[in-house]
């Protein structure tokens, strides 16, 4: 069986669970560039990256935000024709400015930076919006219901980022959203340079005192199908940190990496990549459950190991990355300069 039939076939099962993730994206490497920033707008292309996050937010100055809503919608609008082809492999993810007015809550949301953002940036149809510091599930929610009224097409979907003490306490309700009706969520990303911030916890190798709160956001992510991407790593120059990080957060079940630097590349794509003895075992899997011998069974017997049916659904989804990883590679073919 091809490897497009196998990911085909395992789609409908991926999604018939409540608890199975949105379609497998690509999201090893995210990286976020400041919205105002034309160099490194222009630098995308030649970057080996997943995903772009593209900061409206915290590093954008206040004085600059209209400038750079302006670049940005003018850098999408030059992908268009790319993007409605097919042939644009990046994911692409805008970080807003927060949806509540100076004025508090929602009573002035026509008066926000993020709608003002979403006014600028829907005509060019992102992938995503990047809510910041989410703290109640009200936020994703309304935001949702912003798109909708928008007519923004059910392509466009939402991250959130879980930055705040609030934000970690009510991650659970949070990620459920992706699950309601209408629902648009489908990543998570602690964001743990603010969540330091606001407790007064120390950075140390490890993040030992910041991994419960890793987990707490993966546990939410995974019990609604979403995605997470790990957090920042604050120091450029120290690859083999970030290397070390990276192959921490690839144990703990993340999917990739929240990247602030082009040199950071590589090491989350190896490091979150699909390792060929893997990708062979899922093959084996998907083919042996689609054989006569084991049809309607939930649990058989393979090289002298018990498979059960969730084995099944991480084997598709495995192979699902890899199909798309393959379509990368055939849309991008020379190698890009990290």
């Amino acid at each position: 069986m091809s490897l497009a039939k196998v990911a085909k076939a395992g789609h409908q099962r991926l999604m018939g669970s409540s608890t199975n993730r949105h379609p497998a994206r690509l999201r090893r490497s995210v990286l976020t560039v400041p919205a105002d920033n034309p160099r490194a707008l222009a630098k995308i292309a030649s970057l080996d990256c997943d995903a772009v996050i593209y900061d409206l937010e915290d590093a954008v100055a206040p004085a600059h935000k209209d400038g750079a809503r302006a670049a940005l919608s003018a850098h999408l609008a030059s992908l268009a024709t790319r993007r409605g082809a097919g042939e644009d492999p990046v994911e692409r993810i805008v970080r807003i400015n927060a949806l509540s007015s100076a004025q508090g809550g929602f009573d002035d949301l026509e008066a926000a930076e993020g709608m003002a953002d979403l006014r600028v940036i829907l005509p060019q149809v992102p992938d995503a919006i990047l809510l910041p510091k989410v703290e109640t599930p009200h936020e994703v929610q309304r935001v949702a219901d912003v798109l909708s009224e928008a007519d923004a097409p059910d392509s466009v979907r939402l991250w959130a980022m879980i930055e705040t003490p609030r934000g970690l306490l009510n991650v659970a309700a949070i990620a459920e959203t992706g699950r309601t009706s209408g629902g648009r969520l489908d990543c998570l990303i602690p964001g743990l340079n603010d969540l330091a911030k606001a407790t007064g916890v120390m950075p140390q190798p490890g993040r030992p005192y910041l991994v419960p709160w890793l987990m707490q956001v993966l546990l939410a992510a995974r019990a609604f199908g979403l995605d997470v991407i790990d957090a920042v790593f604050n120091v450029i120059a120290d690859g083999a940190g970030f290397a070390a990080e990276c192959q921490q957060a690839r144990a703990m079940g993340f999917d990739g990496k929240m990247l602030i630097h082009p040199a950071q590349i590589a090491a989350a794509n190896a490091a979150f990549g699909i390792e060929p003895a893997a990708l062979a075992r899922a093959e084996a899997i998907i083919a042996a459950f689609a054989s006569d011998a084991h049809a309607g069974k939930g649990v058989i017997r393979l090289d002298g190991e018990m498979v059960e049916l969730l084995h099944l659904a991480e084997a598709e989804r495995l192979v699902a990355r890899a199909r798309l990883l393959a379509e990368r590679h055939r849309l991008q073919p020379d190698p890009p300069h990290s």
